[in-house]
């Protein structure tokens, strides 16, 4: 179960990953656009050096565009324009642009930064661009600072900057708090129709996916499994004798046995009703039927009690390798004849029956998580 969520979690992160590569793609087609005509403008306005710079600056957001469609790095393609922006802001920002309007580009800033980096990440880098305004502002006479800025403008300026980087923080914190519940309600749904909700061991769905899962792997690679089926004898009389709280109870606490038995990579599911299934993954005959038998030993040996009364609990089980079948429905099927064998032989056994000696021989430890 937590292969499968751990899975699905990473599918939903690999998408997200696109979806910001797609947009930062147009993103970048946009910006490549914007610097050409604005490069333009200022061209024909003779501010020669001026449109070169922006121009130039389309070589290396055109190169990460490149970048990404030949490697498919999304956090390389993310960093690199964060830092080829930050570049050109600041580049804005010293110099004016055009009649001193260059740093109110640095509005698109904010936004882009907290959807592309977290919200501590983008409040540092914020404030680092906070101190460098400032320090352009109040000394405009330092290299590579051409611009002045009148007093009225480096008010409005901050002003409105840090308005904005306010208002971006509390949304994305909104956005992000939202998405979080969004996935965790998600995956209360998906755990939810996957999981028996009585005795919180897999459901038959869930098995059905996990058994053609594992046939797909045995046909691919030859990986051997084997199934137990197994039944609660004589489950009605419980219900019948002592109520059906009792039965529940029994159900839940044969939950918890199976749990202490089966190993981590198995799957034990409630098949239906009274019964169960477990899925033994590269485990022979032999091999499951010795655990089989380990808990149908366990299941004999351990008090059932409900309100304090000691409740009547065995099990059969049918067991059958997948080298005995040549597909699940066949594979069920024949698990379902040893059940019914083991029931028709008297109840509380596993079938089918071998030597002792021969499941000590060959089938060495039982595969469980002693």
């Amino acid at each position: 179960m937590n292969e499968q969520v751990i899975a699905d979690q990473q599918n939903s992160a690999g998408q997200d990953e696109q979806q910001i590569s797609r947009l930062l793609n147009g993103l970048s087609a946009a910006t490549v656009a914007f610097l050409a005509g604005i490069g333009t403008k200022a061209w024909y306005a003779d501010h020669v050096t001026h449109a070169w710079v922006l121009w130039l600056f389309i070589i290396p957001v055109t190169l990460n565009m490149a970048w990404y469609a030949w490697k498919r790095d999304g956090v390389v393609q993310k960093i690199a324009l964060l830092i080829i922006v930050s570049l050109l802001f600041g580049y804005l920002l010293a110099s004016g642009g055009e009649g001193n309007t260059g740093p109110l580009w640095f509005y698109v800033f904010p936004p882009l930064l907290f959807y592309l980096t977290s919200l501590k990440g983008g409040t540092a880098i914020l404030l680092f661009s906070y101190l460098l305004a400032i320090i352009v502002f109040q000394f405009p006479g330092i290299p590579l600072v051409t611009a002045e800025y009148s007093f009225d403008f480096k008010i409005r300026f901050f002003a409105a900057l840090t308005f904005e980087s306010i208002f971006c923080f509390v949304l994305e914190a909104g956005r992000l708090r939202a998405r979080s519940k969004l996935l965790d309600l998600a995956k209360a749904h998906e755990h939810a129709a996957r999981t028996d909700e009585l005795t919180g061991l897999a459901n038959r769905r869930d098995m059905q996916n996990r058994l053609n899962t594992e046939f797909s792997r045995f046909k691919r690679s030859g990986h051997h499994f084997s199934v137990v089926l197994i039944d609660l004898d004589l489950f009605k009389r419980v219900n019948d004798d002592y109520g059906h709280d009792a039965g529940d109870r029994v159900l839940q606490q044969f939950s918890e046995l199976t749990r202490t038995i089966v190993r981590q990579s198995d799957v034990a599911a409630r098949w239906g009703g009274e019964e169960f299934l477990l899925l033994l993954p590269d485990t022979t005959l032999l091999q499951a039927l010795t655990l089989a038998e380990r808990l149908r030993s366990e299941v004999a040996a351990t008090e059932f009690r409900h309100r304090d009364e000691l409740l009547p609990v065995t099990i059969s089980a049918g067991v059958c390798s997948i080298s005995k079948a040549g597909s699940v429905n066949e594979l069920l099927k024949q698990a379902d004849i040893q059940l019914y064998n083991a029931k028709d032989a008297g109840r509380n056994r596993i079938a089918p029956r071998v030597r002792s000696q021969d499941t000590s021989a060959k089938a060495g430890p039982p595969p469980a998580g002693a």
